[in-house]
């Protein structure tokens, strides 16, 4: 009898192993500064809430987590990076921004910092957007010259939700894809998950 039900439950361990497990939602994170964090238009206007809608409406759960913070720059970034991406994170869209050159840094160290964020969440298995526009339109600026605009929050969002929603489900093959001169560009490959 006892042999029987350890069979049984071996029998059944195999079953639930074999069966799709349910999809949990896609975990993002936005990780930057004034302009991640929706500085000027608010933070349901900015890019990551706007990225989450844009995810939904193509029939992706996905969740996206803003942790853009006024006035970092990207040793700020560096340092709160694993705080700011928890387990379970699958994609970080890093958002560097110019504040580095705006308060007396350079552009080695802004390069270093970007590349060692990438590398530290490429070893943690997490795939990485870097959204970096050089130049920026002129047109996704409010006043100051230096914040997105809620326009340009809308058209990165958009932007990016293309780009995931590429990698999650498998374009047809009658589609192509044209980069625009506001695409993000991609530190690594965002392939779809298994």
């Amino acid at each position: 009898m006892a042999l029987r039900l350890r069979a049984c439950v071996i029998a059944a361990v195999f079953v639930l192993a074999a069966m799709p497990l349910q999809a949990r939602p896609l975990s993002i994170v936005a990780i930057g500064a004034s302009n991640t964090s929706g500085f000027g238009v608010g933070e349901q206007n900015a890019y990551p809430a706007v990225l989450e809608r844009l995810l939904r409406q193509k029939g992706i759960d996905a969740h996206v987590t803003n942790a853009g913070e006024a006035g970092d720059v990207t040793t700020g970034m560096r340092n709160r990076l694993d705080a700011a991406v928890p387990k379970g994170t699958d994609i970080v869209i890093l958002q560097p921004g110019a504040n580095d050159l705006r308060f007396l840094g350079t552009k080695q160290a802004r390069t270093a910092n970007i590349a060692a964020m990438v590398q530290r969440l490429h070893a943690r298995g997490i795939r990485v957007i870097v959204y970096d526009p050089d130049p920026v339109p002129r047109d996704f600026y409010q006043w100051d010259g230096i914040h997105f605009n809620a326009a340009a929050h809308a058209k990165i969002a958009a932007t990016l939700a293309a780009q995931i929603a590429t990698a999650v489900k498998p374009a047809p093959a009658a589609e192509t894809s044209v980069p625009s001169p506001t695409s993000p560009s991609t530190a690594a490959p965002v392939p779809p998950k298994p």
